[in-house]
C-alpha cells in the first residue's frame, strides 16, 4: 500500500482486471486500487465491499451501498456524488456531468481521473461527446470497454473494435478473455 492508499485496513482481491485492493478508513471505503496490499486486516465493511465487486465482476447488477469517503477537493467529490447517479449500463458524457456538479467538462474529466474508487464510483460510465474518452486506471480505455461491456452497455459498438476487450469472468489474474 502506497502513501496516497494509507489506511487503517485493506483486502486485496482476485479480480478479471488483477489483483485490486480494498481500503477502508474511519469505517467507510476511501480507496479502491490496483496491485495488493501487503500487511492488511478485514472488517466486516471490507468483506461486504469485496462480496459486492465479486458479484458485479460476475456480472450482477449490484448496488455499492457501502459507506464512501474519497479524499478529494470540493468539486471533485461533487463530481464523484455524480457518477454515482448513473445507472448500471448507462453512460453520461463530461459535458452532461459538468451541467450536474458545476464546472467544465475538462474539469470533470480530472475529477473523474482522480477518482480514489473505481468502478463502485463508476468513472468508467462517463464518455466523451464524440467518443470513449479517456480512463485513468491501468489498461486504459481497454479496462474501460470491458467494464462497460460487462454491464452491457448499448454504447456504440465501432467504439469497442480493436481488439479482444471482454472480460474473462472465469480469470482472478487479470487476464482479457
Amino acid at each position: 500500500m502506497t502513501a496516497a492508499h494509507k489506511s487503517d485496513f485493506a483486502l486485496t482481491l482476485g479480480t478479471p482486471l488483477g489483483l485490486m485492493t480494498l481500503a477502508e478508513g474511519a469505517g467507510a471505503i476511501t480507496a479502491l486500487y490496483w496491485g495488493s496490499a501487503k500487511d492488511h486486516q478485514q472488517t466486516a465493511l471490507l468483506r461486504r465491499a469485496g462480496l459486492l465487486l465479486e458479484r458485479y465482476f460476475a456480472g450482477e447488477r449490484v448496488i455499492f451501498d457501502v459507506p464512501l469517503k474519497p479524499a478529494g477537493t470540493a468539486f471533485e467529490r461533487r463530481v464523484w456524488e455524480v457518477l454515482c447517479t448513473i445507472p448500471w449500463g448507462q453512460t453520461r458524457s463530461y459535458g452532461e456531468i459538468a451541467r450536474l456538479a458545476g464546472g467544465s467538462p475538462r474539469a470533470v474529466g480530472r475529477a473523474a481521473g482522480r477518482n480514489p474508487i473505481p468502478v463502485i464510483i463508476p468513472c468508467h460510465r462517463v464518455v466523451a461527446a464524440s467518443g470513449l474518452g479517456g480512463f485513468s486506471a491501468p489498461g486504459g480505455v481497454v479496462t474501460k470497454r470491458a467494464l462497460l461491456a460487462l454491464e452491457g452497455s448499448p454504447y456504440p459498438d465501432d467504439l469497442f473494435a480493436g481488439g479482444d476487450w471482454r472480460i474473462d469472468r472465469d480469470s482472478k489474474r487479470g487476464a482479457m478473455a
